[in-house]
């Protein structure tokens, strides 16, 4: 066993032992907040038989497999017009460290490992912060559901040692368990789409291993992925926050935010979803220069991932429309990629989320921009920052 990984113990941040998983399945059947959550997503379920059926998985594998890829799957049914993966090809056969864009609280990763599970390479273990863990039985389902805990509300002075364990517990979930995890490129989603790979992530990455900067990193066996969805049933949420944040520096998101941007992001249309798995990066990597500068080379490993991500966007005719309206260039999409009708249906679109905002002094022009950045800005990084074509 790596020597960073065995002077830890990670029970309060690992996935529930199956020896844990009965106990837990009690618990939540015993819970008002969790029956009512499942009411709400599955109207006129069968408790009776739910339970039973809960009761019969004895280990996390038969939980995650049955209960919660029936669970995933219904909500793609029912809230996706398509929900697919493409560079399956490109998905390495040993363990890896997935890091992708962020657009949706609960539901990126769990569209990803229903993919991942369908094309055959098993699901990832899941990195979610412990702000999203709201009531104890999301915690539970959660952990359950093959998901570790990344702390974020803890002391500042805590919060290196944190990192040092949360690094530890991801190059041992790779190395030691063989088990691929999926992580965020960034804490929290990016609200205007504009997808960059924090330094600060790749920083705890790389506490974990035992050599040099790019050495700890190749051997997580980075893949990027590409998320794109053509339907942001969230985007009105996120706009309202920016003008929150615009009118009032101090405003913090209360927890029934959260909850709320959950609520919406499960069971709202998406329209279309797709995943591109990206090339893994290590060979890439392998042609960076060690002697960087520590702080620029991290920077140019973000680059590296964030490249891949937006080379294998998938793009919609909203994406298209809202960069013609954004982005005064010589460059416009409007023959090739959408249609008059197509356009007027977006704006159409924009102004029913808008209006669903209740917040003092309404500004509604800003809120507009900010909604077409966010539809825009993948294609403006794939444009700009990639050497792929459209």
């Amino acid at each position: 066993m790596d020597k960073k990984t065995n002077i830890y113990n990670f029970d309060d941040i690992r996935p529930l032992n199956d020896s844990e998983v009965g106990a837990a399945i009690e618990v939540l059947i015993e819970s008002d907040g969790f029956r009512h959550a499942l009411n709400y997503i599955m109207p006129g379920l069968d408790w009776e038989a739910f339970t039973t059926q809960m009761r019969m998985c004895k280990t996390r594998e038969q939980f995650k497999s049955t209960l919660a890829y029936s669970a995933v799957e219904l909500v793609a049914r029912r809230s996706t017009f398509s929900l697919d993966i493409s560079g399956r090809s490109r998905m390495p056969d040993r363990p890896c460290t997935i890091i992708s864009n962020h657009r949706d609280i609960v539901m990126d990763v769990a569209f990803l490992n229903l993919l991942l599970y369908d094309i055959g390479h098993g699901v990832t273990q899941v990195a979610i912060g412990d702000n999203l863990l709201i009531y104890p039985w999301i915690d539970l389902v959660v952990r359950m559901n093959n998901s570790f805990i990344v702390k974020r509300d803890v002391p500042r002075r805590q919060m290196l040692e944190e990192s040092r364990k949360l690094s530890a517990y991801i190059h041992h979930t790779i190395k030691e368990t063989k088990e691929s995890i999926w992580i965020a490129q960034r804490e929290g989603r990016a609200k205007d789409s504009n997808d960059t790979t924090q330094n600060s992530v790749l920083k705890m990455l790389n506490m974990g291993g035992e050599s040099d900067i790019l050495t700890n990193l190749m051997s997580l066996n980075i893949v990027p992925v590409a998320i794109s969805y053509e339907i942001d049933p969230c985007d009105y949420l996120k706009a309202q926050e920016f003008q929150m944040k615009r009118d009032h520096p101090s405003f913090v998101k209360s927890k029934r935010d959260d909850l709320l941007s959950m609520e919406i992001g499960i069971l709202e249309n998406k329209g279309r979803v797709h995943f591109t798995i990206a090339s893994p990066v290590n060979p890439a990597l392998e042609r960076l220069d060690p002697a960087m500068d520590r702080n620029e080379l991290f920077s140019a490993v973000a680059a590296v991932i964030d490249r891949e991500i937006y080379r294998h966007y998938r793009f919609y005719p909203r994406n298209y429309i809202a960069y013609d309206m954004l982005c005064k260039t010589s460059r416009f999409f409007s023959l090739d990629y959408y249609t008059a009708h197509d356009r007027e249906q977006f704006l159409e679109y924009l102004q029913k989320q808008i209006d669903k905002i209740d917040i003092t002094n309404k500004d509604e022009p800003y809120l507009r921009t900010r909604m077409l950045e966010m539809y825009s800005n993948p294609l403006k990084n794939h444009l700009e920052k990639t050497d792929a074509k459209t």
